[in-house]
């Protein structure tokens, strides 16, 4: 009630990034004391615990958050204090690169939606890796989603992947491969089959001859036709990989309710939120026919209530992430979806 009735109101005052920068700096402080911990706690309320094994890794409960609103891995003490029970940090390149022009974050209201262009905007891995190494393991559940740089080509896509991999390699407990942003450009046509295979077959050689090899997820787009989905898929496990992610933002924007010249004047940008609700959830359950029990299967998109997380289960989620239903439902909602899953 705090976060609906105060908390948001305030924040959809201001700009879409404004508001998402104002609330990670308020996090930072909060998480540093105990007093400001038992706040974020009472925000979400009392989480049910639900243990799942995914990836060989144990989980308090399915639910987590996407990568994207923690990019730098500033808050994840306070954000694990809201309830998730992981999150996945980035996406992170090598470099620190600020990313696309601003304005490029939008609210677009009447959908529960918001359209990003972000751009992998990011401090870099070894900036992450530093903040990382403090965290306490029995937080919960870590991921790093990795890129490639904006002025990296394609050719050379898997050097930066391997750097920030090794970068964060000790402080991370999985690894997922994004290939599918639409905001960096050129990043989708890594998911070309040929190419995917051999990107992601040196990523899996690379990663089994570490010292502390990592479960690895690829995260796909939702603008892929059936076949497509399931070749990746498929191709992702034959390569060694243990997740597949779906899905990414839409570049799609058929059907929304918001005025056209408000999207036009939002512009291009990968669009997120309850539009992808069920094409999200198809597409989890195109993945689980393709793979079947042999990778897991991490359901994305559109997550805003109890049916949602329950009809992303039942087309065979292993676990679920959010991350626009967080920005519009606030902190609660995190407990509400996982005693969906529990039922």
């Amino acid at each position: 009630m705090l976060y609906s009735n105060l908390i948001r109101p305030l924040l959809f005052k201001l700009p879409a990034e404004t508001a998402h920068d104002i609330t990670i700096r308020q996090l930072e402080l909060l998480q540093n004391s105990y007093v400001g911990r038992g706040f974020i706690k009472l925000l979400s309320g009392h989480i049910e615990p639900n243990p799942v094994q995914v990836m060989g890794l144990n989980f308090r409960h399915p639910v987590g958050l996407a990568a994207g609103l923690d990019k730098d891995a500033k808050v994840i003490r306070g954000l694990f204090q809201m309830g998730f029970s992981h999150i996945e940090v980035g996406t992170l390149t090598p470099k620190s690169q600020p990313g696309n022009d601003k304005p490029r974050l939008f609210r677009l209201k009447e959908d529960h939606a918001l359209i990003n262009r972000m751009g992998f905007n990011n401090e870099g891995s070894i900036a992450a890796s530093r903040r990382l190494k403090k965290r306490d393991p029995n937080w919960g559940v870590v991921g790093g989603n990795v890129g490639r740089n904006k002025i990296t080509n394609n050719e050379n896509a898997i050097d930066d992947y391997i750097a920030s991999m090794s970068h964060l390699r000790d402080y991370v407990d999985y690894f997922t491969v994004n290939i599918s942003s639409p905001n960096t450009p050129g990043l989708r046509e890594l998911q070309q089959e040929e190419v995917l295979k051999n990107l992601l077959t040196k990523i899996s050689d690379d990663n089994s001859k570490s010292l502390k090899p990592r479960p690895l997820a690829v995260k796909i787009s939702p603008d892929l036709s059936k076949q497509e989905v399931q070749s990746i898929s498929r191709l992702a496990v034959t390569c060694g990989f243990n997740g597949i992610i779906g899905t990414n933002t839409t570049v799609n924007r058929i059907g929304l309710k918001t005025k056209a010249n408000r999207i036009k004047d939002a512009g291009s940008g990968g669009l997120s939120g309850r539009p992808l609700t069920r094409h999200s959830t198809d597409v989890v359950a195109w993945i689980k026919e393709a793979v079947g029990d042999s990778a897991a299967v991490i359901g994305v998109g559109g997550i805003f209530n109890a049916q949602d997380v329950i009809d992303k289960r039942n087309a065979g989620a292993d676990l679920v992430q959010i991350y626009t239903g967080f920005v519009y439902n606030g902190p609660s909602m995190i407990n509400n979806i996982q005693k969906a899953w529990i039922k």
